[in-house]
């Protein structure tokens, strides 16, 4: 495999990697990923999730704030997040702090959802016990009549969330394990230190 030069900016060796996976017809969800986040006990939790934004900002991702992910970033602010493209033999590493998204950008966003899922994100009660799936179904319904013949709202609990990222790395396969690994580093004045690592 022909290694893809660096940019010193990991913003844009990002999209040069997530553009390659975009393309790629092999990736059925290039914006998948992996986020962690530490739970209520102190455990790591993992599920993947769906990217929704990058920009020089960070990596942008959206879900009910009373949810499990959403109690634990309320409760420690960090978070790492993995992309792992099978394909192509890359893999980004994203570890860094986590602010919330503006309401605007969190409005923004839910305006561009489906009717349906818009209305699920009121319907269900994300990561609490549910009795059986037609009391979920019961909920969407009565949502559905509420909102008949009107925008459906963002509900306060759903919210958006930014990595603001302190290290990203990339991870590119090579035979005998002889990966190639690169890692930037956020510097207190605002750019970004390269180092290659050891496979």
């Amino acid at each position: 495999m022909t290694t893809v030069p660096l940019n010193p900016d990991p913003y844009i060796q990002f999209k040069l990697w997530h553009d390659l996976a975009s393309q790629n017809d092999h990736i059925k969800d290039s914006d998948a990923c992996f986020l962690s986040t530490i739970n209520l006990e102190g455990y790591p939790e993992g599920r993947v999730i769906l990217l929704k934004g990058v920009s020089p900002k960070g990596f942008v991702f959206y879900t009910n704030s009373t949810s499990t992910k959403g109690k634990s970033l309320a409760a420690t602010p960090k978070a790492s997040m993995v992309f792992y493209w099978d394909e192509l033999d890359y893999q980004i590493r994203i570890l860094g702090d986590i602010e919330n998204v503006t309401d605007k950008e969190a409005d923004d966003y839910f305006a561009t959802r489906s009717r349906i899922s818009q209305l699920g994100a009121w319907a269900s009660q994300q990561s609490s016990p549910l009795e059986n799936r037609d009391h979920l179904m019961t909920e969407l319904k009565n949502y559905e009549e509420k909102y008949d013949g009107q925008v459906v709202p963002r509900p306060p609990h759903w919210i958006g969330y930014r990595i603001l990222p302190k290290t990203i790395e990339f991870w590119m396969d090579r035979q005998y394990r002889l990966h190639d690994r690169f890692v930037y580093t956020h510097q207190s004045d605002g750019t970004w230190q390269i180092e290659r690592l050891n496979p």
